[in-house]
Order: C-alpha cells, then structure tokens, then sequence
C-alpha cells in the first residue's frame, strides 16, 4: 500500500453550493512526484478530529490557493478587503500543522500553505509585497497564458548546507511566482532554505521537527513531470512518507 498524504480543501461557492475543493495538479502531484495516495481532507475547523486524521495519515501537503491566511492570526488588520479570504481553511490548517509539527509527520507546503506554516508557527506575513522598499512585485499576471504565468520568474538562492540543498544538489534554481503575500517575520524555529533575488524567503525547514518539513513560495506541482528539481523535492517527501508509515506501523 502506498502510503496516506492528505491535502487540505479550500472552501469555494460554485453556482449557488458550496464546495471542498482542491485543484487537480496538487493531487496528481503526490501521486506522480511522490508516488504516494492522496486524499482531500474537508476544512471543517474545529468540527475536524484530529486524532482520527493522525490515526490514518503518512504525510500533509498543504496546497496554494487564491485565498490568503487572515491577518488576524498574526495581529494586523486586513489591509485589502477585495482579496479572497478562506476562514474555514485557517482553522482547519492552522492548527493542523502545529500538531503535524509535533507529531514529525512528514509536511510538504506551497505558497499558501507555505505562508500558513509560517503564520501556524508565529511569524507574520507582508500582506502585499509589491508595496514593500525593496522587494519586487511576485505577482503574476493574469493577461498571460498559464503557462507563461507559471514560466521561470526569478531564481532562488540555496542555503549552503540545508535540507534543500541535500535534495537538490544545486546552489541556484530558477522558479515561477504568482504571489502578492510572502514571510515578513519568520516564525522562531524555522530555517530558511532558499531566498530571492531581493531577498525574499523562498523556503524555509523546521528546525526541530522530529520530521521532514519543507515548504516553497514557489510552485513545484505546475507541470511537475517536466522539472526535476520538483522531481526531487516531491521524491524525498514520498520517501519521507514511506520511512513515516513504516514507524506508524512498528508502534502499532
């Protein structure tokens, strides 16, 4: 059996009925770069047990969406009311990954998921990093084709010595970006992976997590087959996810 990655839902309206949903590259992502079997988890909140999900699960991929984490859980106002909020995915993912983090359950995470590991864990966040001195404009833009928007934008430097680096092998990779929020204050504990040409944190690990943590700004799943740096990065989280099984199973 391959083992169980859970993919957190957003929660979207299509016509007049509301959804749990996750975009289909995200899926296919564990399957093809991980060679594991996922499984969307419904963002119920508080209403989610999670000592059932703990029970069940080999690894979390936490996935990026169009909607941004609440300021509220990192003590500021909402700066642009127009930009897409998903309360019911905050609470679901937010305490989720605090308890994933303890339990050393293997986590990979993507731009929003890489901005809620951040937020769960006590950093903060620009809210639009465009508006920032000296920061560039990682947005993308919705005139173009997809997969021009999800081109080669910039590329990140690798922390000499990480994790990252340990899995890649290469000081320097080109990525796509299609964000408008990024790290502001990194959250105690973490380590930072990868950085942009401006300096912004691209990557980051959890120090002390007895399991693998890895999360990008970027997005590895886009067209993942064709890049083998997402290759590698999703290879290492589904080994790290068979190594997880096999423990789960030996405790009993």
């Amino acid at each position: 059996m391959r083992p169980l990655v859970i993919v957190p839902a957003c929660t979207r309206d299509f016509g007049e009925h509301p959804y749990h949903a996750a975009q289909h590259k995200y899926v296919d992502a564990v399957v093809l770069g991980a060679d594991c079997a996922p499984m969307i988890l419904p963002s119920l909140g508080a209403s989610l047990d999670l000592e059932t999900v703990f029970a069940l699960i080999d690894g979390i991929m936490l996935t990026g969406s169009a909607s941004n984490v609440h300021p509220s859980y990192y003590s500021q106002e909402l700066l642009d009311p127009s930009l897409p909020q998903d309360p019911a995915r905050d609470q679901t993912t937010l305490p989720l990954i605090r308890e994933a983090v303890k339990r050393g359950v293997p986590i990979i995470a993507i731009c929003r998921g890489f901005q809620e590991m951040n937020v769960a864990l006590g950093g903060s966040l620009h809210q639009a990093v465009q508006s920032v001195a000296g920061k560039f404009d990682h947005r993308e833009k919705p005139d173009l084709g997809m997969d021009e928007q999800y081109g080669d934008a910039h590329n990140v430097q690798i922390t000499t010595g990480g994790f990252l680096e340990g899995i890649l092998g290469v000081p320097e990779i080109p990525v796509n970006s299609l964000h408008g929020q990024g790290v502001a204050e990194l959250a105690p504990g973490l380590t930072v992976e990868a950085v942009a040409e401006d300096g912004l944190v691209e990557a980051f690990t959890v120090a002390d997590s007895p399991g693998f943590t890895l999360a990008v700004q970027w997005h590895p799943e886009w067209r993942i087959q064709h890049n083998p740096f997402s290759m590698k990065m999703f290879g290492a989280f589904g080994q790290a996810c068979r190594t997880y099984r096999e423990q789960r199973r030996s405790r009993g």
